[in-house]
Parts: C-alpha cells; structure tokens; sequence
C-alpha cells in the first residue's frame, strides 16, 4: 500500500489585497509542520504542489525544515490539475445578484461593510462567502464563465489519479493544495455528496493534513487520519482562514 499525504496549505492573507501569500502566522504553521515531520522521521518519495503561491510556499517552507534536519525532502512538482476552485470569481460574480434577490445575503452583506471589529468582520464574511458558495454547489447560482463545482471536483480527481498511477508500489507521496483538494479526496473515500464535500472543507485547518492509504493494484483508496495538526500545540496557532 502506498501512502499519501494531503496538506492544505498555511494561512494565507485573508481579506488583504492579495489573499495568495503566507501570513506571518501562516510561514510558522508550515514551518512546524516541517519540523514535526523531520522529528518523526517522514520521508516523502515524492511531493507536489497546486499551482498557487501559498501552495508553493508552504511545501518550500516545509522543505526547508527537512534539509535544516538534515534529511531529504523532494523537489515539489507543481500540478495545475491540483489548483482550488475559483471562489474569488464565484464571489465577485455570483455575489452581486443575490445581494439583490436575497434578503439574508442582502443583510449579512451591509452587515460585514460595516464591520469595524476585524473578528466580526471576519465572521460576517465566511458566512456570507458559506452561503453564496453553497448555492453554487446546488446549482442555484449558474456562472457559465466560472468552472462549476462539478468540474473542479473532476478535475482534482483526475490530478490525483495521475499522480498516485505515476508512483511506485508502497510509495510516500505528499501534496500541498487547499481545502477543495482535500474535499475531492475524502469524497472519493468515502463516496460523498457534493454537499458533504463541500462541507468537508469548512472544517479544514490550516496547514493540517490528512493521509489516505492507496493500491494502484486494486484501485483502493481509502482514508487514514483526517484534519490532523500535531504541530499546532499552542491555539494561537490555530487557523481555518
């Protein structure tokens, strides 16, 4: 059986300009993750990334902890087919009209620009973005020029298929993605529905992993630990966004 491993990526700059870097918080998420691993010593046979920056940067930071230990960590690989969903563009187009047609969205959006506390800020956000994402999912919101749910889950399966068929019998894999990517492989375990997928991925810490076991053999696939983060041991240190 070969094993693979499933790291969303560390914090990101929510709500800055540019959401796709690492915070502060999030460069020390990666960095223990990195340094548990190489105490544990996790030796990966090969790694790869998504193709966004805070794909890229978690795994480098990662990578850096295991030379620091002096053991070898592989080169990422970068997979586009691994890369999230396109929430900022469900967002900015999908969220207009039902600011218009819906009262509640309407309501929670007048409610986050008005914030001035950065948690209830925060807080008015996700559930606003929860909202408008889950009516995509069902297909009430219909965005032609934006790939659907049902075409990134199709997508990030065919990634993962090609990665896992690429390896080598008992192999140890890793890849650093988001909270989608991760979704898909629990749904493909233990044969989700798109709504359970997607809510899934609501409870998806960052920098926390989840390990499945796989046979390219058989074509078994099946889940180990999910949402793990040992590394986080102080809850300051403790993330979703």
């Amino acid at each position: 059986m070969g094993r693979l491993f499933l790291i969303r990526h560390a914090q990101a700059s929510f709500l800055e300009q540019n959401y796709d870097k690492l915070s502060a918080l999030g460069e020390t998420q990666a960095l223990r993750l990195g340094q548990h691993w190489a105490q544990q010593k996790i030796v990966f046979d090969g790694v790869c990334s998504g193709p966004r920056v805070r794909h890229k940067e978690t795994a480098k930071i990662v990578g850096v902890a295991y030379r620091d230990a002096g053991i070898p960590f592989p080169e990422p690989v970068v997979i586009p087919e691994f890369d999230e969903y396109q929430a900022e563009a469900v967002l900015k187009q999908g969220l207009p009209g039902l600011v218009e047609s819906n009262s509640k969205i309407r309501e929670l959006h007048r409610q986050y620009q008005n914030s001035t506390n950065p948690e209830q800020r925060l807080a008015n956000f996700e559930k606003m973005f929860e909202m408008l994402i889950t009516k995509w999912v069902d297909g009430e919101v219909v965005l032609p020029a934006v790939e659907s749910w049902a075409e990134f889950c199709a997508r990030a399966d065919r990634g993962l298929s090609k990665w896992m068929s690429a390896s080598g019998r008992g192999q140890q894999l890793a890849i650093f993605g988001s909270a989608g990517l991760i979704g898909v492989a629990m749904a493909r375990a233990l044969h989700l529905s798109p709504q359970d997928t997607l809510r899934t991925t609501w409870m998806i810490r960052n920098s926390s992993f989840s390990e499945f076991l796989f046979s390219n053999i058989n074509d078994r696939f099946t889940l180990s630990t999910f949402n793990s983060f040992p590394h986080l041991d102080d809850v300051s240190l403790l993330t979703y966004r």
